[in-house]
C-alpha cells in the first residue's frame, strides 16, 4: 500500500514538473496596434536568438486567414494565401519581423507569431486596429446655421463648439464601416458671429472657425425690414386720404336734383309767350315809326 502511494505521488510531481516545464517554455504576450490607413505597420517577433522555426499567423477580418512559415534549416519561406501586401524580413537581427507597407481598411485583424528555439516556443500576438482619418468641413447652411462635418471616419470624431452652446448631431454608419458625424451650431441667443468647430479624433485634432452672418445677408435683411414699414405707412396713408376726403367726392358725384330741374322748365314756360308778346309789339312799334316818318307827320 505505501508502495502505491509512493507511485501516486510521483505521478503527481511528475504532472506538475510538465505543466511547470510547459508554463515556462511557452510564453504568450498580446499587443493592442493601431495604425492609419495609408501608412506603413511593423510587428515584430518575441526577441529571442537561435530560431529555428518562426510562424506568422494572419486573421483579418475581411478575407481568410494567411499563414506565412520560416525554416532555419531550409533558409525557406512558405507563402499559404498571402497578398502582396504583407512583407516579411525574416532576419533575426529584426526579430522576424511583419511589414504591411500600406495599411488598409481589409488588413484589420488578429496577428501571431510563433518562435521555436532550443528554450522553447514563445509566441506573440497582436490585434491591429485600422484607423481612417475624417474627411473634415465647416460650412453655413441655407438658413445660416453653422454646421461642422466629419464625413467617413473611424473611429466616429466628437465635435465641439466654442461658445459652448446647444448644438445638435447626427451620426451616421456606412456598410464600409466608417462613420459620418454631423453637428449643427443652434444657439441663437449668442453675441458673437463666430463660432468656432473643434474636432477629436485619433488620428487628428483640428479646429475650424466661421461667420454666417455676413454683410451681404445684414444688408437683405435691413432692406427688406425698410420696405415692409414703408409699405405699411403707405397703406394706411391711403387709408387715410380715402377717409378725410370720401366726404367731398360723394358731393360732388351727387345727382342733380330733378324737382329743380322741373321748376326751371316751368318758369321757361310761363316765359315764352311774354317774350313772344314783346317782340310783337316791338315789331308793331317800329312800323308805325317808319311810316309816320316818311309823311313827316307828328
Amino acid at each position: 500500500m505505501k508502495k502505491g502511494a509512493d507511485m501516486k505521488i510521483a505521478g503527481k510531481a511528475a504532472c506538475i514538473f510538465v505543466l511547470l516545464t510547459i508554463t515556462k517554455l511557452t510564453r504568450i504576450t498580446g499587443n493592442r496596434m493601431a495604425a492609419q490607413v495609408g501608412h506603413s505597420a511593423v510587428m515584430a517577433c518575441p526577441h529571442r536568438t537561435g530560431a529555428t522555426m518562426v510562424t506568422w499567423k494572419i486573421s483579418p477580418k475581411i478575407g481568410g486567414p494567411c499563414t506565412l512559415v520560416f525554416r532555419a534549416d531550409q533558409n525557406r519561406v512558405g507563402r499559404t494565401n498571402c497578398s502582396d501586401n504583407v512583407k516579411r524580413e525574416f532576419k533575426p537581427e529584426r526579430f522576424y519581423a511583419l511589414e504591411i507597407q500600406q495599411v488598409g481598411m481589409a488588413d484589420e485583424g488578429n496577428y501571431s507569431c510563433e518562435l521555436v528555439n532550443q528554450e522553447g516556443n514563445f509566441n506573440q500576438m497582436y490585434q491591429l486596429t485600422v484607423l481612417v482619418p475624417p474627411r473634415l468641413s465647416l460650412y453655413c447652411d441655407n438658413h445660416s446655421i453653422p454646421v461642422c462635418e466629419a464625413a467617413a471616419g473611424i473611429p466616429a470624431a466628437e465635435i465641439l463648439w466654442v461658445p459652448e452652446n446647444s448644438s445638435t448631431t447626427e451620426i451616421d454608419s456606412h456598410d464600409n464601416g466608417t462613420v459620418t458625424v454631423l453637428s449643427r451650431f443652434t444657439a441663437h441667443s449668442t453675441n458673437r458671429k463666430t463660432v468656432t468647430c473643434k474636432v477629436y479624433h485619433a488620428t487628428l485634432n483640428e479646429t475650424m472657425s466661421t461667420d454666417c452672418s455676413s454683410p451681404q445677408s445684414d444688408l437683405i435683411l435691413y432692406i427688406t425690414i425698410a420696405l415692409g414699414f414703408l409699405i405699411i405707412i403707405t397703406f394706411m396713408a391711403v387709408i387715410y386720404y380715402f377717409k378725410l376726403h370720401g366726404c367731398r367726392l360723394c358731393h360732388k358725384t351727387k345727382p342733380p336734383d330733378t324737382s329743380l330741374t322741373h321748376s326751371l322748365e316751368d318758369d321757361t314756360t310761363e316765359v315764352e309767350p311774354y317774350t313772344t308778346y314783346v317782340q310783337k309789339e316791338n315789331t308793331i312799334y317800329n312800323s308805325v315809326s317808319d311810316l309816320t316818318g316818311g309823311q313827316n307827320l307828328p
